[in-house]
């Protein structure tokens, strides 16, 4: 049998080989890869993760509130297929980036920005990435879309600080994908062995992905938890720190329920207290965090290491 070798399709295969060994984010990565043509230039970018229902999109939002009290011009970007991150701040559920590029064909030359991105509460401007279908398309894919179109339009020409709200803690290439833009990423724990335990493995991806791009970890926003004793134990192991303290309150949940900010829920001690709290936490990261070196656990090692004898 006469088999025929495409030399110029070889040659190709090999320097996708090499770039991909060159630009590994860690052993085994394929990860989504940033075009240097789409860098966030001039705003600070954080990007938020968690454990799935930890208050990510309501840490973000109302963190969000708190760099525009400090006068900021501030953009929120959800990334979860859900498209629920902004709707604290926007009273609804916006149209998301991959509805309105689907409409017009994905010619994004045929939108606005007023197509996508919505004013929100004290002039936070809201977007909902969305995503592929469940089982479907990448994470990745929809994020970078959504910073091109933010600069074709140079809506970031206006913008002090972006906010990455990211899907749970899902830490393959695409939802990974928002660390390539973020100079700092947050992580929200709750003082409990579940979201320690996944925040251990989103610690492993952001180090990883800070071997070549510039995104390093911030610090740990405490959530929901009256106390704050293992998170700190934790952090006191593997050199991370803890940047804020939300604390357990019923009033975060109502919040949700008249999907308001917490800026919106009146001016009770115990409302004022949590307000107060993200506007630290506002002031501390725009007056910038030294990038932690840390070093996550193994599973079995943090499995051994968390809780009571």
């Amino acid at each position: 049998m006469n088999i025929q070798i495409n030399t110029k399709t070889v040659e190709r295969d090999a320097r996708l080989v090499q770039s991909l060994r060159e630009r590994a984010d860690g052993e085994g990565s394929v990860q989504v890869h940033l075009d240097p043509t789409m860098e966030i230039d001039g705003a600070k970018v954080f990007a938020v993760y968690g454990k799935g229902g930890i208050g990510k999109s309501t840490t973000s939002s109302n963190l969000a509130v708190a760099f525009s009290k400090l006068g900021k011009r501030v953009l929120q970007i959800g990334c979860d297929p859900k498209h629920d991150s902004t709707f604290t701040l926007t009273k609804s559920l916006i149209p998301t980036v991959i509805d309105v590029l689907e409409k017009v064909g994905f010619h994004s030359e045929e939108l606005r920005p007023e197509d996508y991105m919505v004013q929100g509460y004290n002039g936070v401007q809201c977007i909902e990435a969305g995503g592929p279908p469940a089982g479907t398309g990448c994470g990745g894919y929809v994020v970078g879309q959504t910073v091109k179109l933010l600069k074709e339009h140079h809506l970031l020409d206006d913008t002090d600080v972006v906010i990455f709200d990211v899907l749970g803690d899902v830490v393959c290439g695409g939802f990974a994908s928002p660390l390539q833009h973020a100079e700092r990423a947050v992580i929200v724990a709750a003082n409990d062995f579940d979201s320690i335990f996944a925040m251990n493995r989103i610690v492993a991806a952001i180090k990883a992905k800070s071997k070549n791009y510039e995104v390093r970890l911030g610090g740990v926003i405490a959530n929901r938890s009256r106390e704050t004793d293992q998170i700190d134990r934790y952090n006191a192991a593997i050199g991370l720190k803890r940047l804020a303290h939300i604390p357990d309150s019923d009033q975060v949940r109502l919040s949700r329920l008249k999907k308001s900010t917490l800026f919106e829920m009146g001016d009770s001690p115990e409302i004022l207290a949590i307000q107060q709290e993200y506007l630290k936490l506002a002031e501390t990261l725009w007056a910038g965090t030294p990038g932690l070196l840390v070093e996550p656990m193994k599973d079995r090692q943090i499995f051994d290491f968390l809780g009571f004898e």
